[in-house]
């Protein structure tokens, strides 16, 4: 039907002209109710018949004009025939059309001056008395015709609602679930870039260390090569616990290891003083005001393990670090300073990675912030401040 509607609507028309012609045939002024075989329609009544139903071929292309031309033919017949025949009924089925694809004010306009036309006219100019039961069928008719063309029109918008409500919706989740698949990348992104550089840069100072002194004196070597062996091994655990939340939710092998935090950062700075880089360390934490969120807890524990892996990478060969981290207020803040051991401001170095923008963005996702640039004097300073 709603590929061929003009064929659809010329069987409708073609059912509309029988129905009228067969009730044409009925009186219904019967003794005991309407019968059939009492009267026939004149010529005349058969052609606005047969006009009115051949213009409901039309009534979904054209509905404000096919109305017009209904109401003209059954005008015609209420006026002129005698007995009359049903050409109103092309009428009705006219006014259900324009009131299904209009809206309801404009319905209820045509409605009103359709039916008090047509029964007027019935009531005025037809051979029945006004009160006749014809006329007031002539109104019921139109008025319901009216209605149900009002009702079709309605459900239809609830319908086309509900369906632009459920695609706006599927498209606000897969929106949603790009978002959080993009978030998880880059969150992702940045704990494997914090444990690659932080454990290769302490394996390159290492391996350089023995080799530098392997042939003078290979204790020193030896123990050069087991913090080699250690970073390496720690690199390798914490890439597995990266690499595990790829995995699928109910896989066994997903790790169930808590993510590191503040609560081992001794081991994290005995790395960094295995690698020859002096760190003094620094922690005023309110334990009344209860445990650090773990959220906080890991930006806290990156920050600084990032922030030590560029003083070992960037620094001079006699640069000290100290890191602290103290509780103020509903604030952690973090800080990491170095005196650069005699090297170039940090900023004249040529190359760079992802490491400051990582601290920036582990701190903005918080509702925090984070500073690192060169101190006066020397050396550099980085200081994140993060929301408990």
């Amino acid at each position: 039907m709603r590929t061929h509607p003009l064929a659809t609507d010329a069987v409708l028309a073609f059912g509309a002209f029988v129905a009228m012609v067969v009730g044409s045939f009925a009186d219904p002024n019967g003794p005991h109710g309407p019968t059939f075989g009492t009267r026939t329609p004149d010529p005349f009544s058969l052609l606005l018949m047969l006009l009115g139903a051949a213009a409901l071929v039309f009534r979904r292309r054209q509905p404000r004009a096919v109305l017009p031309v209904t109401c003209g033919l059954s005008l015609l017949e209420l006026a002129t025939g005698d007995p009359r025949a049903p050409v109103v009924m092309s009428t009705v089925i006219a006014l259900y059309t324009v009131a299904s694809c209009t809206d309801r004010p404009t319905t209820w306009r045509i409605g009103l001056l359709t039916m008090t036309g047509l029964t007027g006219v019935a009531m005025l100019a037809g051979p029945l008395p006004w009160y006749a039961q014809e006329n007031i069928g002539i109104f019921a008719w139109t008025g319901m015709a009216a209605a149900a063309g009002d009702a079709v029109r309605s459900r239809r918008a609830f319908v086309d609602a509900i369906r632009e409500r459920a695609e706006r919706a599927e498209r606000t989740r897969e929106e949603e679930a790009r978002r959080r698949v993009a978030e998880e990348r880059l969150r992702i992104a940045r704990d494997l870039h914090d444990v690659v550089a932080h454990h290769i840069a302490l394996v390159n100072v290492q391996a350089g260390v023995a080799a530098h002194v392997m042939d003078k004196r290979p204790d020193q070597a030896k123990e050069a090569l087991a913090h080699v062996r250690d970073a390496s091994r720690s690199a390798l655990n914490e890439l597995r616990a990266t690499v595990g939340l790829l995995r699928q939710s109910g896989d066994p092998e997903a790790p169930t290891e808590p993510a590191p935090g503040l609560g081992v950062l001794d081991d994290l700075v005995d790395t960094f003083r295995h690698a020859g880089l002096p760190v003094d360390v620094i922690v005023q934490l309110d334990t009344g005001a209860g445990p650090l969120p773990a959220a906080v807890d890991l930006a806290a524990y990156r920050v600084i393990q990032e922030a030590l892996t560029n003083v070992r990478k960037h620094a001079g060969p006699g640069v000290r670090a100290e890191v602290s981290v103290v509780r103020v207020g509903p604030s952690v803040e973090v800080t990491v300073l170095d005196d650069g051991g005699g090297a170039e401001p940090r900023d004249a170095q040529p190359g760079g990675g992802h490491g400051l923008l990582g601290m920036r963005e582990r701190a903005t996702a918080l509702g925090g912030s984070c500073f690192a640039g060169p101190r006066f004097g020397g050396g550099y300073r980085v200081h994140a401040v993060l929301p408990v």
